[in-house]
């Protein structure tokens, strides 16, 4: 696999030559911190790991076993970091690359890889772009042709804040579809962690944070909340998952499922926006947010 190339100059600056995350205002900006995006994360993480590479430094390298709950909290602040960080959005991206520096192996055919590799780094911040759009299509609305350009655009604007150079990543939305499809057709496959992602049988340690009322409940409740959360991970992970990906993973999704993510979408979809900002948005979000407002006045 060759990573598409770049017909642009390469530049990875705004027009001051400054790194810069996402302007306020656009669309990454207006629903990345809408606590909506958390159903995206899930589709999003396991159409990276079923990439034989990135799956396999993830069950190597990663701790979403053993602490699922804390790489869970920890990579949401990093993402939202990407978007609504200004001048901290930088150094969290290179943070992402010294944690990525030593991860290295032997992918599920036979393949030696490293993390950094152009080919596998710039696939986990690709593979996120195509379930932003089919997922907003439920949580949000379907976005308009001008809208999917601008996500696109500060896309790449993200990449380059986790050092994406712009020659491996497609330069333009158009060019980005014909990459999508060749990957899904020549790469991406069913790697175990993808399906243990899926799975509704596996360990799940208890989550141990949270006021005390919460920390009795998960205590004395767990086995049905496990139960129930890894059903409802599933569900949401295939369903919000562009059917494309799915089928080039190996996941099964039937009309009865189809109705079940739409009843509950429109549920969430009328309920979200009547939530106070404080519970709308996520930390990150909500105090770059109040940043901006207090900046504009």
């Amino acid at each position: 696999m060759s990573p598409t190339r770049s017909k642009s100059t390469g530049s990875h600056s705004d027009t001051s030559g400054h790194i810069a995350p996402p302007p306020p205002g656009g669309v990454l900006w207006t629903i990345a911190g809408d606590v909506r995006a958390l159903l995206m994360l899930p589709p999003a993480f396991t159409m990276q790991v079923a990439h034989p590479a990135i799956g396999a430094g993830v069950d190597q390298y990663s701790v979403f076993r053993s602490d699922p709950w804390g790489r869970g909290e920890r990579s949401i602040r990093s993402v939202q970091l990407w978007v609504y960080g200004g001048e901290g959005a930088v150094e969290e991206g290179r943070r992402v690359r010294r944690l990525h520096k030593e991860i290295r192996g032997t992918d599920t055919r036979g393949r030696r890889y490293h993390a950094l590799d152009p080919a596998c780094y710039s696939w986990v911040h690709a593979s996120g772009f195509p379930v932003y759009l089919y997922a907003a299509r439920y949580l949000f609305r379907a976005f308009t042709p001008a809208q999917e350009r601008a996500l696109y655009t500060e896309w790449l604007q993200v990449g380059r804040i986790l050092g994406i150079h712009d020659r491996d990543m497609p330069a333009t939305i158009e060019e980005y579809w014909p990459h999508y499809h060749r990957m899904l057709a020549e790469e991406i496959e069913s790697t175990p962690v993808a399906r243990e992602l899926v799975a509704t049988d596996v360990p799940l340690p208890r989550p141990t944070g949270g006021p005390l009322p919460v920390r009795i409940l998960t205590r004395l409740a767990w086995p049905l909340l496990r139960t129930l959360f890894l059903r409802f991970r599933a569900f949401a992970t295939v369903g919000y998952m562009p059917p494309e990906a799915r089928a080039a993973i190996g996941l099964e999704w039937s009309p009865a499922q189809e109705r079940r993510l739409r009843r509950f979408s429109a549920i969430v979809r009328i309920v979200v926006p009547l939530l106070p900002e404080r519970l709308r948005y996520l930390p990150v979000a909500r105090e770059a947010r109040a940043r901006w407002r207090a900046a504009a006045h």
